[in-house]
Parts: C-alpha cells; structure tokens; sequence
C-alpha cells in the first residue's frame, strides 16, 4: 500500500472518528455512575443513556446553545456539569428558577407543600449502615429516595428561592449525595442532558458481574 493511500485511509478515519464523537456530543451519550448518590434510582456499575437533545441543542464540545425548545422540570434526573470543580454529576431536578425550596428534618418543602415520603422498604450494607427506602412526593412527580439516618449529612436548610436560569438538584440517596445543598445552584447552560434509561449495569463488587435485571431498564 503506498503512503498516499494510508495517508488517505488514515484521514477517512479520523473524519468518522470525529462524525461519531460530535454526534455523542451534541445528541446523545451515556454516562457511567461511580458513585451511589443517586440509589435506589439508579446504582453504583450502572451506565445510563443522557438524551441531550431533551431540551435543547449545543454546539459540539461546548454548552453553547443553538436550540431550545424546553426546559428541565422537577422530578428529571439530568446529567450535569458542577459549578464547583466541573465535575460530571447525575442528579435529580427538585426545584426550577421561581421555586422557593427549603428543608426540615429531611423533608422537603416546595413553594411551601411539603414533599411527603412514605417508607416502603429498609436495608443495611457497610457502606451506607441502616438505610430507609421512601417513595418521596414533589408535586407532580414521585419517585424513590433513599435516607441513611447514621450517616452525617445537612438534613436542615431555611427556604430560599431558586433564581432565574438556575436549578436545585439533589440526589435520590440523600444522606450520601453532593448536592445543591453543598454546591449550590446550576446554571441553565450547565445542564447537559436527561438521563432517560439504564443501558446495562454490572457489579463492581462482585467482579463486575452483570446485572441482567438492570438491562435497558427506564428511569423515573
């Protein structure tokens, strides 16, 4: 094969390279989960679909916005970058720009209307001790969450009221998550998607077995 010819082969390959890699950026992606902020929803070894094009469209690579056609509503888990360190999150949506948001003994207040939990289920690993399972009740959606009562966390916080173009986010593991209580608000253009569904997940503790049940499983 002559030089031009690799040279040539060599570009053909970097065009789709760079094709692909612009298509995950700009309109869907996964992401893996480290860490279990976000159980019982989802868990530590899965890796989740991120619909980017869920509220808007962005330039490749950047958060610069050419699109919108919505906005993340309360209830969403979106994948997001944090405003503190730029690290790569997955949370859940509990408070949109307007919202007057507030805690008191791990009960949520939303414009006032307490986000009620009902226990549905108990559990105790090393990790996260005693743990208490929940159905929690933002208006208009419920979902899973998780309270660890031995564990040291900010439990309590006075109402404050979520500015324009910023969202509070919390994860669904409450006691063990690195949140908008720590790192504050995030920024509209921040947000990078909606985490839509588990594409698989395996066990890292066992030798990352699969975990077949978790297999294109949605989210809510």
């Amino acid at each position: 094969m002559t030089k031009s010819k690799v040279f040539s082969e060599l570009r053909v390959l970097a065009l789709m390279i760079l094709i692909v890699t612009s298509l995950r950026s700009a309109l869907a992606d996964w992401n893996d989960v480290p860490s279990g902020s976000m159980k019982p929803t989802i868990q530590v070894g899965d890796r989740v679909v991120v619909n980017k094009l869920a509220y808007d469209l962005k330039i490749p690579f950047t958060t610069i916005e050419i699109a919108k056609w919505g906005d993340p509503k309360r209830g969403d888990i979106v994948v997001l970058f944090s405003p503190q360190d730029g690290t790569r999150l997955v949370k859940r949506v509990v408070a949109t720009p307007g919202d007057t948001i507030a805690m008191q003994d791990n009960e949520l207040f939303v414009n006032g209307r307490a986000a009620q939990w009902k226990q549905i289920a108990s559990s105790d690993d090393a990790e996260q001790g005693r743990s208490i399972i929940a159905v929690e009740a933002l208006p208009g959606h419920s979902h899973k969450v998780m309270f660890s009562p031995e564990r040291g966390a900010l439990r309590w916080f006075e109402p404050r009221v979520v500015p324009p173009g910023q969202y509070f986010v919390m994860g669904d593991n409450r006691d063990n998550s690195n949140d908008s209580r720590y790192i504050g608000v995030i920024p509209r253009e921040k947000i990078v998607g909606r985490a839509t569904a588990v594409a698989f997940s395996v066990d890292r503790k066992h030798w990352y077995t699969p975990r077949l049940d978790r297999f294109f499983t949605a989210l809510d």
